[in-house]
């Protein structure tokens, strides 16, 4: 067994050689300005007030206040100041660094060249060179100083690097942490005049700076991705984590695997997943000068759109299915991308029906048929680009309707919510902390609710902030207090900060929610900062229940993020946040070991960080195409699609309605949901049932209506009637909660066989995965 091998010197050496080796922590941000130097300076102090030598060197200010108070008592390593091309530079100091031997050295900007008699040419050298001595360092970079990025970064925003470091020094790391910032603020720091001396400050556009916080998020999610691999692959664990997508494209060396890898090469930028491709050839079968041809245009293809391309050999069609099933287990995959099956059902009776042998065997897998739009006489090769009516909104003149509308806007509070991936990343700190910013520049701001939950540091920001009284309520023989919205209005501050968005009010309060809350307080024209954690958004309530194996019962729907003027996250790395678990900075000190093995485990918390990363980048996408109707780093959707989600007997309704959701919201496409009723279930059950779906539904702004079907053969011609009034797209359709039963089988694959000419997707049951 591997476990019992004994160990080679040179393994030992260098088990002795990574102890002895300090840690290396990068903290990115989009751009210059971003606030990377002001936390790297803040956890120095946290370090130092542990009993760490922390000493700073290299270090640039550039005289931001906030940044220079972050210094107080660091100790200084003197730079080595000279002349780059009329600027000053500073080097680093690594003779001096030497000899004062701190366990810590805070260093500003990764991305230096050094002056010409250093003894190495950059910083990234001289900090590795550290590193080796046994000195950790915490350092910072901007997302475009990555090579690969930067040209990307030049070509969409004109935003250049003076230097940059390779694209694997982020996974060199022992942690990497984003700071996330809004274009909003950065754009008003600017106009306050504290990024007078940004070199980025020229090219400070609401676009250019989304596009580099998208670019920036969607970075530190991929390398969040690879360490959640790694650990699932170490614990032993199997399928996909939930919090990501990795999609497989079934393709054959024919005229349609162009339109396959096409359509899978939109759903992955779409999705924000990996793109894998597998063809299987029949043993011994050659190639006809046709197929090579096409053969070369898909590698060509693949190339181009980065997806990876595998051939493997098959004995017979026969066993198609299962090989299929088989290798994307292997490769951790979530959605296998095909096309339709031509066999007629007398083909499939003699033959074997590969649609069949999929339905079997795909437990835990989403599985997607591309339509067939050349039966009907459409394109082979389908357009990447949706047209776009030109619109001249200058001379629009404004009827009443619209007048009153953006009248109403314009009085609304502005709108601003914190979020992060688990209790205790620092939302509440960071809602504090800019309160009293704010409170500085003449704001009048209150706080409207406050869940310090005992955190002393959380505590200490309250500072000079007033709290409106809770409003108090008696509840079943005793008094519980609730936020006091009415008191608010009548305070009528400019900004109120308020905790814990999910929160479900007690009964006999003015809204049930928290969220109404809030909204309430928005149309009298106060603004408002809130918190929440991604696990609470209920669109993703499943992905959650996936990753943690914890069902979020309170829930904010999705829309409210779309209603925020900003959002922003606050990200930390999993090794911060259970050392403040150890050091009893979340939860009170009986309750760390319990909460560390289950909700604070390693895997469960890069999962939800990976989940938090992905959702605020979709989100910043999304502000994007809005402001910018053509462009989008996901790229363009294919064409205006219509979404029908169709909820068989057995089905779980409340999943496949938030899959639709997700989909439809990501396709700016209409969407529908259809109840199909049976005779199996009581009145009373399926009313209960009819009723838990039609209020899903509707909370996220879809369809949603019920048919009744005498027989289970009646459904496949009931539903594409249905379909065909509704003009869908795509067909949603999931697999039954306990297995898929023969007779669900025949009527999904019948389903399949009419809807040739629609894209139909079969979403999986993860609990199903084994």
């Amino acid at each position: 067994m591997e476990g019992y091998k004994r160990k080679t010197p040179e393994q030992i050496l260098e088990d002795i050689r990574r102890l002895q080796r300090g840690n290396l922590k990068i903290i990115i941000g989009a751009v210059s300005g971003s606030g990377k130097t002001y936390h790297m300076l803040r956890e120095g102090q946290i370090l130092q007030n542990q009993g760490i030598d922390v000493v700073i060197c290299a270090v640039s200010t550039l005289k931001r206040p906030e940044t220079v108070r972050q210094l107080a008592d660091l100790e200084r390593v003197p730079s080595i100041h000279w002349m780059d091309q009329d600027k000053e530079s500073k080097d680093l100091n690594l003779e001096g660094l030497l000899v004062r031997n701190p366990e810590v050295v805070l260093v500003d900007g990764l991305a230096h060249r050094n002056r010409k008699e250093a003894l190495f040419p950059n910083r990234l050298k001289d900090i590795e060179f550290l590193l080796e001595k046994g000195i950790s360092v915490i350092t910072t970079l901007n997302v475009y100083e990555l090579e690969g990025v930067h040209e990307l970064a030049r070509k969409w925003t004109g935003m250049e690097a003076r230097e940059t470091v390779p694209l694997d020094t982020l996974s060199q790391a022992d942690e990497v942490r984003l700071i996330d910032v809004t274009p909003e603020t950065l754009i008003a720091r600017l106009q306050e005049g504290h990024l007078e001396q940004s070199m980025d400050r020229e090219l400070f556009t609401r676009k250019a700076l989304a596009v580099l916080r998208e670019m920036s998020l969607r970075l530190v999610a991929e390398d969040v991705n690879s360490t959640l691999e790694k650990h699932r692959d170490e614990q032993g664990l199997p399928g996909p984590s939930g919090a990501s997508e990795r999609i497989l494209v079934s393709a054959q060396y024919h005229w349609n695997g162009s339109i396959y890898i096409r359509r899978g090469q939109q759903i992955a930028k779409r999705l924000n997943g990996d793109l894998l491709v597998v063809i299987f050839m029949l043993d011994q079968s050659k190639l006809t000068k046709e197929a090579s041809a096409f053969k070369r245009s898909l590698q060509k293809m693949a190339k181009k759109t980065g997806a990876l391309i595998e051939e493997l050999p098959l004995r017979s069609t026969r066993q198609f299915a299962e090989a299929l099933i088989r290798y994307a287990v292997d490769k951790k995959v979530t959605r296998i991308v095909l096309g339709h099956s031509k066999k007629s059902s007398w083909q499939e009776f003699w033959q074997g029906s590969v649609t069949d042998g999929i339905l079997k065997r795909a437990k835990g897998i989403d599985i997607f048929w591309v339509a067939d739009r050349t039966s009907q006489g459409g394109p082979r090769i389908l357009p990447t680009r949706r047209q776009q009516p030109e619109e001249n909104d200058m001379y629009h003149r404004l009827n009443k309707e619209e007048m009153e509308k953006k009248v109403e806007r314009m009085k609304r509070g502005r709108f601003k919510i914190y979020i992060g991936a688990a209790p205790g990343v620092g939302k509440t700190y960071t809602m504090l902390h800019e309160g009293n910013e704010s409170l500085r520049k003449g704001v009048d701001v209150v706080i409207g609710w406050l869940e310090t939950h005992g955190r002393a540091e959380t505590a200490d920001q309250v500072e000079s902030l007033y709290m409106v009284p809770a409003l108090q309520i008696p509840y079943k023989g005793t008094v519980l207090k609730e936020m006091d919205a009415v008191a608010i209005i009548a305070r009528n501050p400019e900004l109120v900060l308020v905790d814990e968005l999910p929160h479900s009010n007690v009964p006999g309060s003015i809204h049930k929610k928290r969220y109404e809350d809030i909204a309430f307080l928005l149309e009298h024209g106060i603004s408002v900062i809130t918190t929440v954690n991604v696990q609470h958004l209920e669109s993703l309530n499943d992905a959650v229940e996936q990753i943690t194996g914890i069902r979020v019962q309170e829930t904010v729907p999705d829309y409210i993020l779309s209603m925020a003027d900003e959002v922003e996250l606050i990200d930390v790395t999993p090794q911060s946040l259970q050392q403040r678990m150890r050091d009893g900075k979340i939860y009170a000190a009986d309750k760390v070991e319990q909460a560390l093995s289950s909700f604070f485990k390693t895997g469960n918390l890069i999962a939800l960080r990976e989940l938090a990363l992905r959702e605020i980048a979709d989100d910043v996408d999304e502000r994007l195409e809005a402001w910018e109707r053509r462009f989008s780093l996901r790229g363009p959707w294919r064409k205006e699609e219509a979404i029908y989600v169709c909820i068989l007997p057995g089905s779980n309704h409340e999943r496949l309605i938030r899959r639709g959701f997700r989909i439809a919201y990501r396709l700016k496409a209409t969407w529908y949901v259809n109840y199909i009723q049976t005779e199996t279930l009581s009145k009373e059950d399926e009313q209960l049932k009819i009723d838990a779906c039609r209020k899903l539904t509707e909370s996220f702004g879809g369809s949603f209506d019920t048919m009744s079907v005498g027989a289970w053969k009646e459904i496949p011609d009931f539903v594409m009637d249905k379909t065909n009034q509704v003009k869908a797209t795509q067909i949603i359709v999931g697999q039954a909660v306990s297995g898929q039963s023969m007779r669900r089988r025949k009527v999904i694959r019948e389903l399949i066989r009419l809807a040739r000419d629609i894209d139909v997707l079969l979403v999986s049951n993860p609990e199903s995965f084994s």
